[in-house]
């Protein structure tokens, strides 16, 4: 099975989009194991600190490694990239010649109230993708706009609609990931 782990760019304890990232998992099931990445605990990045590897950055870096594939599951903030994202982006590629991410199929999704509100965000990562190595899955392109009852408070996505495209965006993943 394809050991996914999975990035969340919200800190927030009601954040949609890891409520969103759970809906995945559960669409995921006997495909894909998620392993969800704390990012929350990281210091702000700062090569002074690449002498000695703070530990929470040891695990991040050690937790994408062990990985096959990286999803994205992000917010976005003033039509960018969260801090804590890219933070955790910059950290895990460092030091130089030891980036976690190369190589690794990733796939980028993102929840929000607005009807393409995680497009900036989403493509700013895309961008980065190339120089950080990824092999970035290019479609579908999911753009969740969030509203309450779709997903269940068990990850259950309650709409038949979206539950097929989420569906979808998921499997197409797994045969990606899978190679």
């Amino acid at each position: 099975m394809i050991k996914v782990a999975v990035v969340v760019g919200s800190l927030r304890k009601d954040s949609i989009n890891l409520k969103f990232a759970k809906a995945l998992e559960k669409l995921a099931q006997g495909k894909m194991t998620f392993s969800f990445v704390s990012i929350g605990d990281l210091p702000l990045f700062n090569q002074d600190l690449e002498s000695d590897v703070p530990a929470s950055v040891k695990k991040l870096k050690a937790d994408i490694e062990g990985a096959d594939a990286v999803l994205f599951v992000t917010p976005e903030y003033n039509r960018g990239l969260p801090g804590v994202l890219k933070n955790a982006i910059d950290w895990a590629s460092r030091p130089y010649g030891s980036n976690s991410w190369g190589g690794k199929p990733a796939a980028i999704c993102g929840a929000s109230p607005g009807a393409i509100g995680t497009a900036v965000a989403q493509a700013q990562l895309r961008a980065m993708s190339g120089f950080l190595d990824f092999k970035m899955m290019g479609q579908p392109e999911v753009y969740f706009t969030w509203k309450e009852g779709v997903i269940a408070d068990d990850g259950s996505v309650t709409d038949e609609r979206t539950k097929g495209f989420l569906q979808g965006f998921v499997d197409k993943f797994a045969a990606f990931a899978a190679g």
